[in-house]
């Protein structure tokens, strides 16, 4: 390969192969396309024949950092670069991968923000009205809680897909794999009420296949349903901000709490890795350590007793 044409395509042939063979989901093929755009453009104003070797990367890597991009962003380009890297190497475009000698950095993981069950419960009330968007609302946020699912996956949901007689949803996530998550009696009760008049009126005779629907039919966004949750937690007197991944944290952490053992918390979650779903367990230690410092007797700085 010894030309930004020949880039190009190489960067084009990767990304329908992510798209055709892997079956990535479209958020990250998004994302790769993103990373691979900013990594073409990068190497085209070098005037360099051929592709970047390691040492180059290296540079790509420094003009990153240089941007301003966080040790995650810069993690998340390296995985691009290594796959795309994979990718050539298979398909005999590069003798061998320049990305084998470059480190990711360091990230330091904070622990998932979550609510309290208490603040949940003043979350599920918000929803008040029996207007046909705030019934729609108010079933997606029981939904959310109840099953931990992804926003997209939630948006995503079929008619289809929800089986109240048995209270399961079957839901695809991550490269289109398909799990099975249980629903608790009140989020079937929440959507038994929305299906029970104000989908239909909020459809006004459309078709449409999708569980929760606009006027329009169509699903809802990502973007729209973010936007509404932050509303309801503004009214509910949730000061922190809250997005759909706070609910999905919440979810896992209360069941941690319960306990639900680790593997069945990585199941419902849909996690490829049980290491992603191991930070709610430090989410659990750290409550534990509050609640031993805030109640036993002997972590306590304690008055002394007055004698008599």
């Amino acid at each position: 390969m010894n030309s930004e044409g020949g880039l190009s395509s190489a960067a084009a042939a990767f990304l329908a192969w992510c798209r055709i063979e892997k079956g990535l989901a479209p958020q990250t093929l998004f994302a790769y396309s993103l990373d691979i755009n900013k990594f073409t453009l990068f190497w085209s104003k070098q005037h360099l024949p051929g592709l970047p070797a390691t040492s180059e990367l290296g540079a790509y890597v420094d003009s990153l950092y240089a941007a301003g991009l966080s040790s995650r962003s810069v993690a998340r380009h390296l995985t691009t670069l290594r796959n795309f890297y994979k990718f050539l190497l298979r398909e005999g475009r590069v003798a061998e991968d320049a990305t084998r000698f470059l480190h990711a950095p360091k990230q330091w993981r904070n622990l998932p923000k979550y609510l309290t069950r208490e603040q949940v419960e003043q979350l599920l009330a918000e929803p008040k009205s029996e207007a046909p968007r705030e019934v729609r609302d108010r079933a997606m946020i029981e939904v959310l809680y109840a099953s931990g699912l992804r926003v997209s996956e939630l948006c995503g949901l079929k008619l289809s897909d929800a089986n109240l007689s048995l209270g399961y949803l079957r839901v695809t996530g991550k490269g289109s794999k398909t799990r099975m998550v249980p629903l608790g009696q009140k989020a079937q009760q929440a959507i038994r009420e929305y299906l029970d008049c104000p989908r239909a009126q909020l459809l006004r005779t459309r078709p449409s296949p999708y569980l929760f629907v606009t006027a329009r039919g169509g699903p809802l966004t990502r973007e729209w349903f973010w936007k509404r949750l932050g509303f309801y937690g503004r009214r509910a007197g949730i000061r922190a901000p809250l997005t759909p991944h706070v609910l999905r944290h919440s979810f896992a952490t209360h069941l941690l709490e319960g306990g639900a053992d680790l593997r069945s918390v990585q199941a419902m979650l849909g996690h490829a890795d049980i290491a992603t779903t191991e930070i709610y367990t430090h989410v659990v230690r750290s409550r534990l350590r509050e609640i031993v410092d805030r109640h036993h007797p002997r972590s306590q700085a304690r008055e002394p007793l007055e004698m008599k």
